[in-house]
Parts: structure tokens; sequence; C-alpha cells
């Protein structure tokens, strides 16, 4: 009976997402269908987390071969019921927030290329057999390709999107090799199958990886992501939050009593942490608030791939959950900033939006609180419990200080943002307007804001995580990563407003007036002396003795051309004057 209801209400909540897609008297609604479908969705997530069940599938017999066995499968377990209502949650707020930031836009044809990237998200999510997940894997992929494209007049989203479809090709090419291997050891696709005869094959774990890296942009392939930034905004938020580049991830949390052994384990570690510290890295140095964003996401990536790494699933799945909520937050913020400065991405160039822009200002503090781990937000819980688990843990020391090493610059790039918004002084352009007066611009702000505020609560108990019993110094150490990268950034960003006596001392003991300004002075005093006097001398000699010298010449050039043979010039012109007489009295006649 439970099961029943269970299965009944997810898929009521799926097939009402194909109803805009199929008829076109829907297409106005898709906002609320979405918002239906979210709130039938939540039952059964629920009653699953509440009674522990362990799998539901649901089983449609297409091919029955000799040898092969094709089924469509809709698995029905604690992961898929979890991502469900997520990605509903999001896609609702987005499509909301994109009937304001793309009202001037196609609003009824982008909206439903991002309902059609939803429903193949959704499909790969609760995908029971190999056939089906590449059908939901191709799907996103290519509506990735077209939404990054939007604007397609554009050079550098056309690049953008053919990098995307590029990188998702390699990862494809994983995917393949899979389905290759399994239709000729095990011959079936289906995944619960595969995961009973638990094959040791090498060509199937390191092919989940390949296809893990390139659809997830782990390190290597991860580039399209920063350069899918192209693209609008909400397809940004969509993109990085809930949909694609979480697609990856998501199929090693399904599959991962595959990925168990010592070796494989040990790649995605090193695979995560690499990407982790890298990406990183890179947001540091970048100014474009979308970019920097992006690479928040790869590094974010990275730390779930490092959850994979030790053998702890769950905790992928919770931090792929929380960072859906304040990632998402964070891309609908910056578009709205964006919005509002006139296409302005560079956070440099933007200043004072707690005065002019104070509900977006507050969300994306708050939710950049939760990217960087602040305490009771979403992001500290699944953050903590994966750095204290590796802790925990025999691992390498090196992927463990390196995972920390990542976690302190996400703070400082994530305060660094922050900062320059906030900053009293205006550096953009005086002639921008800058306002809140759409409902549609600040509620899914609002909305999202409170889930990163709320999801990690509700979801910790639910984690089959057992308690770490460490040291009080080493539970303190995510929290000092946090500090440190904070405090590090505001010294480096804000500026020393009063100088005190002693500071100026000793900023300039090492600077010496003799070397550093008297001799510079002088030879540049100098150079400017001579460089003039040299060019008033050139103009003076050019206007004076030149000048004349040259209209003398040009005189008695011209002068020189006349001979003075009057006769010979009478006689021309005579001749010249009878012709043209002669000329006209025959005209006449």
């Amino acid at each position: 009976m439970l099961e029943s209801m269970i299965t009944t209400m997810i898929l009521t909540s799926m097939l009402l997402l194909t109803l805009p897609i199929i008829s076109k008297k829907h297409e106005t609604k898709i906002t609320k269908i979405i918002k239906l479908s979210f709130l039938l969705s939540l039952l059964p997530t629920t009653l699953i987390m509440k009674h522990q069940t362990q799998n539901i599938n649901i089983n449609f017999h297409m091919i029955n071969t000799g040898t092969t066995n094709m089924t469509m499968t809709l698995m029905i377990n604690k992961y898929s019921t979890l991502f469900l209502p997520t990605a509903l949650f999001v896609t609702w707020s987005i499509m909301e927030f994109s009937t304001w930031y793309m009202t001037n836009e196609l609003t009824k044809k982008f909206q439903k290329h991002l309902l059609i990237f939803l429903v193949s998200m959704l499909t790969l999510a609760t995908a029971g057999s190999f056939m089906q997940l590449l059908t939901g894997w191709e799907g996103v992929g290519i509506l990735s390709f077209m939404l990054i494209n939007w604007w397609s007049t554009r050079t550098n989203a056309n690049a953008a999107a053919l990098q995307a479809i590029i990188y998702n090709r390699i990862g494809d090419i994983g995917l393949i090799l899979v389905m290759v291997a399994l239709l000729s050891t095990l011959g079936t696709w289906d995944m619960m199958s595969t995961l009973t005869l638990s094959t040791k094959d090498t060509m199937i774990t390191l092919g989940l990886i390949l296809a893990a890296t390139g659809k997830s942009a782990q390190f290597f392939m991860h580039m399209w992501l920063p350069a899918a930034m192209e693209g609008p905004t909400p397809v940004s938020s969509l993109l990085h939050s809930s949909t694609m580049v979480v697609a990856g991830i998501y199929m090693l949390t399904q599959m991962h009593p595959m990925m168990s052994t010592k070796y494989l384990t040990t790649i995605c570690l090193g695979l995560g942490t690499l990407t982790s510290i890298y990406s990183a890295l890179c947001a540091i140095a970048q100014n474009d608030i979308k970019k920097i964003i992006a690479f928040s996401t790869s590094s974010q990536l990275g730390l779930m791939m490092i959850a994979i790494g030790i053998n702890k699933p769950d905790l992928a799945m919770f931090h792929m959950i929380t960072h859906a909520t304040f990632k998402s937050t964070l891309f609908l913020c910056s578009g709205s900033i964006i919005h509002n400065m006139q296409n302005e991405q560079d956070i440099r160039k933007m200043s004072c939006t707690k005065n002019t822009l104070p509900t977006t200002t507050t969300m994306m503090t708050i939710n950049g609180m939760a990217l960087a781990g602040t305490p009771f937000l979403s992001g500290f819980y699944s953050k903590d419990m994966i750095i204290e688990t590796m802790m925990n843990t025999n691992i390498n020391a090196w992927a463990l200080m390196a995972t920390l090493l990542s976690t302190t610059m996400t703070s400082i790039y994530t305060a660094r943002m922050i900062l320059y918004m906030t900053k009293k002084f205006f550096c953009y352009k005086p002639t921008i307007t800058q306002k809140e007066s759409h409902p549609q611009q600040t509620f899914p702000l609002i909305r999202l804001t409170l889930a990163a505020m709320m999801t990690g609560t509700m979801l910790m108990p639910t984690m089959s995580n057992t308690m770490n019993s460490l040291a009080t110094y080493m539970k303190m150490i995510p929290m000092m990563t946090i500090i440190v990268g904070t405090y590090m950034t505001t010294e480096m960003t804000m500026k020393l407003q009063n100088t005190t006596t002693s500071w100026k001392f000793i900023s300039h003991l090492a600077f010496f007036k003799m070397l550093h300004r008297t001799l510079p002075l002088k030879m540049l005093k100098f150079s400017q002396k001579h460089s003039t006097q040299l060019t008033d001398l050139m103009w003076l000699e050019n206007m004076g003795p030149t000048t004349i010298d040259l209209l003398n010449t040009t005189t008695s050039n011209i002068i020189s051309m006349q001979k003075g043979q009057i006769k010979k010039y009478f006689t021309v012109l005579l001749i010249t004057t009878t012709i043209l007489l002669l000329m006209q009295m025959t005209l006449t006649l």
C-alpha cells in the first residue's frame, strides 16, 4: 500500500511536467505546474525518509531475446526522492525569476526549453536502466547546448556551447563503454541486476569515472563550466545547481557499490581534491561575478567527488542537495545585480548595492555565507561532515590538507565578492538606476534563501553517517578555515581608514626619499627641458627659414615655366579661336 502510494504520487508529479510540452494551452502555466509537481513530490519523500524504504522498481519490458533483456525501469530510492523535490523547487523559483529577467525575450519558448531540461534530468535521476540513463544523459547535454547558445548571434555564446558539447561527448564515451561492457558480460542494462551481480570489470568502473568526469566538470574537463556563463543567468542557475553538472556525481552515488574498491576510491579522491583546490584558486583570481560562482560550483563538485572517494555517497548526496539551494540563489542574485547594472559583471564596478538593492544584497550575503560553510546554514552541515569524516579516516594527508586549503579559499573569494558589492563609495555610472520593484525579482530569492537556511537542519537526521569522535581542536578545524579565509580577505580588500604615525613610519621605513624621489625628479626635469627645447627649435625652424625657402623655391619654379615667347602663344590662341568659330558656323548651317 505504501509503495503504491509513493509510486503513484511520483509518477503523477513527473507526468504533470509533460503537459506544457504536449499541449500548447498549458504553455502559460509552466510555473504553476512545476509548483504543483513540487508539492506532490514532498509526500513520497517524507514517507521514504520516515519508513526507510530501500528501493521501489517499476519495470516496463521492451525487448526480451535469448541473451538480452531490455526494460524501462523507474527506480525510486532515497537518492531519487531527495533529488526530485529539490530539482522541482529550484526550477520553480528559476522559472518565476525568468519571467522578470527575460521579459524582452521569447519567454514561453525559453521556459519550455528549461522544462525539457528539467524533465531530462529527472529521467536520469529516476533511471533504473542504463538505456533510460543514457536518454536523460543525452537530453541534458543537448538542452545545455541550446540554452547556453540562447543568444546565438554572439560569438562567445557559440564557442561556449560548442565547448560544452565537446567535453560532454568525452563523458558520453565513458557511458557508452559501460553499456557495451555490461551487455557483453551480463547481458542486461538493468541497474539493480548490475549491482546485485557486482561485476568487477575494470572497463565498467573506469567508464563510470570517465563519464562523471566529463559531465560533472572534474579536473582536466572543467574548462567548459566557466565558459557556459555566456548563456542567460537563469540557465546558469539551473545548469549549476540541480541539473547537468551534478548528473555525473549523482550517477556515481547510485552506482557506488560498484566503486567500493580501493584503487577506484583513490582515483575519485585524487580527482576531487585536484578539482576542488584548482577551481578555488581560479575563483580567487576572477573579477567576473558569474565566473566566480561558476568556479565555486566546480570546487564544490570536487568536494562531492571527495565524499565518494572516502566511501560516503550519502554525504555527497547531502552536499548536492544543500549546494543546489544556495548556488541557485547566488546565480539569481548575480542576475538581478547584472540586470540593474546594465549588463555589468565586473565586481570591481559594483558598489552600494546594500542601499539600492537591499533584498538582493541580503540574500547574496546569506547564501555566500552558506557557501563558505558558516555554522547553522545548509552548507555548514554537509561540508563539515565531509571534512570531519576525512579526518576520521585513514586517507592521504595531502588530500586532507588540500581540501582544507580549498575550504579556506572558498571563504576568501566569497568574502571578496561580498565586500566589493557592499563597499561605500560608488563605482558605477551615475546614469544607472537600480531598483527592486517587481515581486518576481525578489520572491524567488527569498524562497530559495529560506531553503538554504533550513535544508541542512531538516536533512541532518536522515544521514546514516555515524557520529565522529574527534578531539576538540580537530572539530574546530573546519570552522577555523572559514575564519582565517574571511579575515585574510577583509585585511586585503578593505583599505585602512585612519593611518597612525607608527603605521606611516613602519610602512615608509624602507622608502628613501633621496633615491625614490630626488634622482628621478632631476632626470625627468632634465629630459623634459631638452625635449621641449628641441621641439621649440624644430617648430621655429619650420615656421621661419624653412618655410621662406620653400616659398621662394615654388615661386621661382612657376616663373621659370613662363618662357616669354609671346608670338607663339598668340599664334596658338588665334588658331584655336578660328577652329572653334568654324565648328560653330558648321553646326548652325
